[in-house]
C-alpha cells in the first residue's frame, strides 16, 4: 500500500528526471553501489548519456543477525592507488551486541575477499573509470543506515574528483543529512520521517544478481556526441 515505486528500473528513470542539468556532461560519470543501486544506476547514465561503473562497498553483518549493518567496507579495486580498504563501523551497534574485534576482523577479511572476487567479476579487468577532476554521481536503491554510502563517499574522495553528487530514491532526512557536509549535493525523491526498510518502498525489490550487476555494466549507456557538433 505505501510502495511509491514498481521497481528499481522506475526509480531511476525519476531520478533522471531530476538530474537533467547533468545530460551530456562531459565530465560527468555515474557508479552504482552493488547489486540493486547498479540498477537504478543504469537507468540514469542511459537516460542521461553518461559512463556507467560500479563502486564496489558491501555492508559488514553482525554475526548473530548478518542483515543488521555494523559496518561497510569500500574495497582496494576503488582505490587502487594504495592498494588499501575504507571501513566504517557503528561503534553503537558494536558495543550494543557486544562485537569483539575478532569477529568484526574475521567478518572484514571474508567481505574483502568477496569485493576482489566482484571487482574481477563485474569488470572483466576493464579499469574503472577516471574519477580524478570528474563529476561523480553515486547511486543506490535507498539509504538506511547510510553506512554503505559513507564508506563509498570516502573511498571515492582519495580520488579528488570535481564533485560529488548523491543520487537517491528514499532515505530519510535524518540519513541525508549525514552527507550534506561530504558531497556538494544529495537529490532524493522520497524523504519520509521513518524508513522501515528500503524494500518497504518498492512493489518489487527482488534481489539483484551478479549476473545481472554484469549484464548491465556491459552494456553502453554512453554514447560520444563529438560527432555532431
Amino acid at each position: 500500500m505505501n510502495a511509491v515505486f514498481p521497481n528499481r528500473q522506475a526509480a531511476g528513470r525519476k531520478l533522471a528526471q531530476k538530474l537533467t542539468a547533468y545530460v551530456n556532461h562531459p565530465q560527468a560519470i555515474v557508479l552504482g553501489l552493488p547489486r540493486g543501486g547498479v540498477v537504478v544506476a543504469y537507468e540514469i547514465a542511459k537516460k542521461l548519456n553518461l559512463p556507467l561503473d560500479v563502486c564496489l562497498v558491501k555492508k559488514l553483518g553482525l554475526p548473530d543477525y548478518p542483515e543488521v549493518a555494523m559496518g561497510a567496507i569500500a574495497e582496494d579495486p576503488v582505490i587502487q592507488d594504495n592498494g588499501d580498504s575504507i571501513t566504517v563501523i557503528d561503534q553503537n551497534i558494536i558495543k550494543t551486541y557486544g562485537v569483539a574485534q575478532e569477529q568484526i576482523s574475521a567478518i572484514a577479511a571474508r567481505i574483502k575477499t568477496e569485493l576482489r572476487w566482484r571487482n574481477s567479476c563485474y569488470r572483466h579487468c576493464r579499469p574503472l573509470l577516471k574519477i580524478k577532476g570528474s563529476l561523480v554521481i553515486v547511486v543506490d536503491d535507498g539509504i538506511a543506515t547510510g553506512l554503505t554510502m559513507y564508506a563509498a563517499i570516502n573511498a571515492l574522495q582519495q580520488y579528488q574528483p570535481q564533485k560529488i553528487i548523491i543520487a537517491i530514491p528514499v532515505a530519510t532526512k535524518k540519513t541525508l543529512q549525514q552527507f550534506e557536509t561530504l558531497v556538494d549535493n544529495v537529490t532524493s525523491l522520497v524523504i519520509p520521517k521513518s524508513l522501515s526498510a528500503v524494500g518497504f518502498w518498492y512493489e518489487d525489490f527482488s534481489q539483484v544478481t551478479d549476473q545481472q550487476v554484469c549484464d548491465l555494466l556491459d552494456q553502453e549507456t554512453h554514447k560520444d556526441l563529438a560527432e555532431s557538433y
